[in-house]
This record gives C-alpha cells, structure tokens and sequence, in this order.
C-alpha cells in the first residue's frame, strides 16, 4: 500500500489526533542501549542517535531534554511521495505562531508541537482540514 498522493485528499481526510502525554527528544551515544518499545521514533546522525519518548521514560533513564511536546498524528496514509503535505502542515502552524517538528513515518505524519500549544495546532489542522473539505 503506497498512500495517498492528493494533496487537496491528503489534507481534507487528514483527521489530526492529540495523542495522550508528553514527548521529549534526547541525543544519545550510538553505543546507547535502550528497549526499543520504549522508544517513539528515531532518527540516526553523526552526533548521536535522536531518541523520541515519553517525558516520563527520558526521566526514568535520566537522559536530558529541553523541548516538551504534544505529538498529534494525522490519520491518513499519505505518501512518502505526496508533495506539499508537510509544507502545508508547517505553514499553517508557522503562520500562527507555532513551531512544529514534522515526522513522516511509513502510514502516518506526525506533528511535535510544544506542549502549550497543543489545543491551538489542534484547532489549526482541523480548520485546515475543513477548509480542503468544503472545497469539494
């Protein structure tokens, strides 16, 4: 299954989601040993291995962070491949304000936003995504 590659589809099903509680990211050694289904999501860079989890599992293992976020997942399937999806996301957040970290996954985007502005990107993707669907 390749997802979805509309944009206008993409963005009026894209049904964002606030997931429950607080995710932080934390640089780790390569070397680092960690139970993987404590982990979120990761990304590997020369500097160390970016590991992505609940707030209370980087407390527990003592890792050091700064940003707290909100993870919103948009449930739709789109495509790696679809063009403009993760530009539309971040302009629309961007534009009022909020930063966002953008992490396309194999099934669905998710959105890290800090966690004080959780309910406004809420609201800012879900208008987004009624605005494509009026459209139609």
């Amino acid at each position: 299954m390749s997802g979805e590659t509309d944009l206008s589809t993409i963005l009026s099903k894209m049904q964002p989601v606030l997931n429950e509680g607080d995710y932080v990211f934390v640089s780790a050694n390569h070397s680092y040993s960690i139970d993987f289904s404590q982990v979120h999501g990761m990304f590997k860079e020369k500097e160390g291995t970016t590991l992505i989890l609940k707030k209370e599992k980087a407390d527990g293992l003592a890792l050091e962070y700064g940003y707290v976020a909100s993870c919103i997942t948009l449930n739709i399937h789109s495509s790696l491949e679809a063009v403009g999806f993760t530009a539309a996301i971040s302009n629309a957040l961007a534009n009022n304000g909020i930063s966002c970290n953008v992490v396309a996954a194999y099934y669905h985007d998710h959105i890290f936003v800090d966690k004080q502005d959780a309910a406004d990107a809420m609201q800012i993707l879900s208008g987004l995504m009624n605005h494509y669907n009026s459209k139609k």
